[in-house]
């Protein structure tokens, strides 16, 4: 295999005279290295990267490709994230993946796309110009002589109609809202056509839950039998979007590895094969035979990588297969989870606690507010800094096997209590560091920079990369910059005379959390920079490893691109330093990956994947199916090796174990109940429900995320019931068996490959069995699951392209093997993990 440029090819056609020139050098610097071996050998290491140079320089076997280098240095950092195509028109940010977009040379794309590149090279348009899109296409763009490969998929979005008949009656508006807006009527208006309301819509497939807004009043639509239960005493009218089919997608695996060599299996025809050795495309005929295999050879330049990937994907008339994503530490495949570094972000697990609510660590600085009219639950309680570099150094979280601490904001927050604008008003202290005065002085209560710097210092000494929470939506009333630049913030009263009042979608990018929390208007430039350069503060003067960032959605896209162009051209480029941002987003997926990317941020929180989650394993009668479904609906938005967050909840939704312990109800309101009664585990199955809950995240794609908390059990209900004081001592037997069932699960985590970058199958799925592999050449885990009150044998097939050799339980299912027949008995609510 060689990488695809008609242009690169020369670099191979050496003529006599250059053989000859090349002869002459070579004794020249044969007679040169001789010299300084021989004079120079105390400096040995210097002069053995010399010579390294000269021979990949003067050698005419390997192709010359001046952006390589052994520090990694292209034109592109990190990977770039493929293109996904709109139907029509398509608008691709070139300075999400080049960093001087003034050196592009030319950009060209498959024949059934029209360009237009800005005068600035800034951004690109791609627009349609016939039906017929290849699945996968590449967008090229030439810089000097190097030629950089963006893959291109085509939109699988299908065109849907909703009507509603109006039979015979009158009236003023007919809208639909649901997932596929995030159910902001405003965005779903439905045009009247002779007493027939219809829209249309284009729509990826999966399954919409929606309703329709007749003149204000919201209902089911009348025309759709499809319903499903919504979780809160309600309904919702379902929306099927099935595509059409005409053969299987191809599916691709990998099959063995052998010094430079790898084989990667192929299921089922493909029409093109689409081969990456970091961001440039290799070249690789496609086999003749549906099913069959390839092979590749590993770059010689990725013998200058500490780090570098071969992706791998193909199609053929009917879609797009799996992605294959491949690690190597130079040229050879890494294989084993103890080859990894800290900034292999694929490898986190990620710990989230609020510092106010974790450890008391230094008493010194305990200042609670002590208002009458502030619950204790609503005010300070002493948790810091301090707090959690203690239980670093006493190895709280490497002993379960964390290797990432998402702290929650840290800057400082105003001395006095808020009364909240919605019902019941109550009133609140600024614990949770949300309500920031500051943008660069940690809050006195929460510690000092020095003690901040501890803690980031013992956390990188042990393995463990931090991540901070930063506020860029909004700051509060306070906070010098909004009352010397009142104008920066967005407009509080609406035209109509409303106060723009978390209208969370309706006014999406504009809203206020509250009155008190003017949203900073993110589109003039002077505030972005001014937003930008705050957040890069905290890196720059503590070294952190990224940020989970605060309101994502609120947040106009302008804002992502230019911070994290901060970031590479202050940080990740200079020091050749990776960073990890995820974002907190509700909504739909397609507004959720809007703001991940190359030129974005990393990842974003899978919050339709977690409440599905929630609901498969805390609801008896709901059926793993929904899951299976909405697990696939994510890897097809996300791809398969994305960095995605995977969440055992949150500080903002009641904990899982109290719906599943039975103490709430999904049709109630949880905020009301945490403040109206003791919220506990009633029912001990909760337990177990969490612990499978947990091992589903810890081995499906993505990045595990643990809530201060839930690895013990601790309930709670809505804010600020769910944020209580961390429980170390007095464990009961059940928070001690759940602690030790989550330890085991993050080990085999960290020690499994497969379940790092390995590919996912769905081996089988009914009501209450789910069974699922991934796979890593000849390394397998099977995960299978047991959600029914019952005890159940579970009998699945394992797929001809799985080892299934030298499979073992990890936990206490008993566990029969024939051939490639594999039964298991799992008690009620339980689960087994397979691996070899």
């Amino acid at each position: 295999m060689k990488f695809k440029s008609p242009e690169r090819l020369h670099y191979f056609n050496l003529n006599n005279s250059a053989i000859y020139i090349i002869f002459v050098q070579s004794i020249f610097m044969f007679q040169l290295y001789k010299f300084l071996i021989m004079k120079y050998l105390y400096i040995k290491k210097y002069v053995i990267f010399f010579l390294s140079f000269l021979i990949s320089f003067t050698s005419c076997k390997r192709k010359k490709i001046e952006s390589f280098s052994i520090h990694g240095k292209t034109e592109i950092f990190g990977l770039a994230t493929p293109v996904n195509l709109d139907p029509v028109e398509t608008k691709v940010y070139l300075t999400d993946y080049f960093n001087d977009v003034t050196k592009i040379d030319s950009v060209i794309c498959h024949s059934s796309l029209q360009t237009k590149l800005s005068d600035d090279k800034k951004e690109l348009v791609l627009s349609c110009t016939r039906a017929e899109i290849p699945w996968l296409s590449e967008l090229q763009v030439k810089i000097g002589g190097e030629i950089y490969s963006i893959l291109v998929k085509k939109s699988r979005k299908i065109k849907q109609t909703v009507s509603f008949a109006s039979k015979g009656k009158i009236y003023e508006s007919v809208q639909i809202a649901g997932e596929m807006n995030n159910w902001n009527p405003a965005n779903g208006n439905m045009s009247d056509k002779s007493g027939n309301w219809e829209i249309e819509l284009w729509l990826n497939p999966g399954k919409y839950q929606y309703q329709l807004v007749v003149d204000g009043v919201w209902m089911l639509d009348p025309a759709n039998p499809e319903t499903v239960d919504n979780n809160m005493g309600g309904f919702n009218s379902l929306l099927v979007v099935t595509p059409v089919l005409n053969e299987p997608a191809p599916v691709l695996y990998t099959k063995k590895y052998e010094g430079d060599k790898l084989t990667i299996g192929i299921k089922n025809k493909i029409t093109a094969l689409f081969v990456y050795w970091q961001n440039y495309r290799m070249e690789e005929s496609s086999p003749e035979k549906p099913e069959a295999e390839i092979t590749i050879t590993i770059p010689q330049e990725a013998g200058y990588y500490h780090r570098s990937y071969i992706r791998i994907l193909a199609c053929n008339e009917s879609g797009i297969s799996n992605d294959l994503l491949l690690p190597f530490a130079y040229r050879n495949i890494i294989t084993k989870p103890d080859e990894l570094k800290r900034d292999d972000f694929e490898a986190s697990i990620i710990y989230f606690l609020l510092v106010d609510r974790f450890y008391n660590g230094q008493q010194a600085n305990d200042h609670p507010l002590k208002d009458k009219d502030i619950a204790p639950q609503a005010d300070y309680y002493g948790g810091d800094l301090a707090g959690i570099t203690q239980k670093i150094r006493e190895d709280y979280f490497s002993d379960i096997g964390i290797n990432m601490l998402w702290i929650s904001p840290i800057v400082q927050n105003p001395l006095e209590g808020y009364v909240e604008c919605i019902e019941p008003h109550s009133k609140f202290s600024g614990y949770h560091g949300y309500w920031p005065i500051a943008t660069i002085k940690i809050d006195h209560r929460f510690g000092t920079d020095n003690e901040f710097q501890t803690l980031i210092d013992e956390a990188h000494d042990g393995n463990i990369n931090v991540i901070l929470d930063f506020v860029a939506n909004h700051v509060h009333e306070k906070h010098p910059v909004y009352q010397e630049h009142p104008d920066w913030a967005t407009e509080l009263i609406l035209p109509d005379g409303r106060k723009n009042l978390r209208l969370w979608d309706e006014q999406r990018l504009t809203t206020w959390f509250d009155t008190f929390l003017p949203t900073f208007d993110l589109f003039k430039p002077e505030v972005i920079k001014f937003q930008s350069d705050s957040a890069l503060y905290w890196i720059q003067k503590f070294e952190l490893d990224g940020f989970r960032h605060d309101a994502t959605k609120h947040i106009p896209e302008v804002f992502w691109r230019s911070l994290t162009k901060n970031m590479k051209d202050k940080i990740m480029l200079p020091e050749n330093k990776k960073l990890y941002q995820i974002g907190e987003t509700f909504g739909s997926r397609e507004l959720i990956g809007s703001y991940v990317g190359s030129g974005m941020l990393n990842a974003q929180f899978d919050f339709n994947l977690y409440f599905d989650t929630r609901t498969a394993f805390a609801v008896d009668a709901s059926s793993f199916k929904n899951l299976e479904q909405s697990l696939n609906e994510s890897l097809d938005y996300y791809g398969r090796h994305h960095l995605m967050g995977n969440i055992t909840g949150n500080h903002d939704i009641a904990r899982f174990i109290s719906y599943a312990g039975e103490a709430l109800k999904f049709s109630e309101d949880d905020k009301e109940a945490g403040w109206t009664r003791n919220i506990k585990v009633e029912n001990p199955v909760g337990y177990k429900k969490l612990a499978a809950l947990t091992a589903f995240i810890m081995t499906v794609p993505g990045i595990p995320v643990i809530y201060y908390g839930d690895e013990i059990g601790m309930p709670g209900a809505g804010d600020p019931d769910n944020r209580r004081p961390m429980k170390f001592d007095n464990l009961s037997p059940d928070e001690k068996w759940t602690k030790e069932t989550v330890k085991k699960l993050v080990q085999l985590r960290k020690e499994n490959i497969t379940l790092i970058f390995g590919d996912y199958l769905t081996l089988k799925v009914t009501t209450d069995e789910f069974v699922y592999a991934r796979t890593y050449f000849d390394k397998t885990s099977i995960i299978i699951f047991n959600k029914s009150s019952e005890s159940r044998k579970v009998v699945f097939e394992v797929l001809e392209q799985i080892n299934c050799k030298g499979l073992k339980r990890n936990f206490s299912a008993g566990f029969g093997q024939t051939g490639r027949g594999m039964t298991v008995k799992l008690r009620p609510y339980s689960f087994e993990i397979l691996s070899n």
